[in-house]
């Protein structure tokens, strides 16, 4: 993962987001590693406040479908915001985080899974029946401990920040993210990961 890709991805979520809002706008789709299978996010900032924030836990598609869908989505089908508007376009930041392949977390009750958490690093997905969330390792910003993070998990679950129960799956992953603003910056990727 290096800031070439960066420099690929996040011009074409931007042209999605534009020509779904009717701002002709074009990006390069020509890298062949697009159309290989990938799983991302895109989230979308204004003034360092979430705008909105779509993507997929598993690769099921090429990356390039998933990546517009994703865009079109964070903008658009957001449940807790309304759409983004033609006028949004020039103060809001997109950012593209891929994704690794999750790992299922082997936990022996809470205190275990919160021993085996990584702050900074992993991203996790909470899931008990019909109850499923996750948080990308960016949030480990504004949640640097573990209880606070899997508490917020739970409570965007919809559940109570407290609940432990047999049968709660937890699975972690890593990702590489590209912001417009770091690479307009830096030209390089935040990378999460371990080791």
């Amino acid at each position: 993962m290096n800031s070439e890709r960066g420099n690929i991805l996040l011009p074409i979520a931007r042209a999605e987001i534009s020509r779904v809002l009717n701002v002709p706008c074009a990006a390069d789709e020509t890298a062949p590693w697009l159309a290989e299978h990938g799983a991302c996010f895109v989230t979308l900032t204004q003034f360092g406040e979430l705008r909105g924030c779509i993507g997929t836990l598993q690769a099921h598609r090429p990356l390039l479908a998933d990546l517009k869908s994703n865009a079109v989505s964070a903008a658009l089908r957001d449940p807790r915001f309304t759409p983004l508007t033609v006028e949004e376009l020039d103060v809001t930041t997109v950012e593209v985080s891929l994704l690794s392949e999750s790992q299922e977390m082997q936990v022996r009750g809470e205190a275990d899974a919160l021993a085996q958490m990584r702050p900074g690093v992993d991203g996790i997905i909470f899931e008990y029946g019909r109850y499923r969330s996750t948080f990308l390792p960016q949030v480990w910003e504004n949640l640097a401990r573990p209880r606070d993070f899997l508490a917020m998990l739970r409570r965007k679950a919809g559940l109570p920040d407290d609940f432990w129960a047999e049968g709660i799956k937890l699975s972690r992953y890593t990702v590489t993210k590209w912001s417009e603003a770091e690479v307009q910056l830096s030209g390089q990727p935040q990378e999460y990961r371990h080791g």
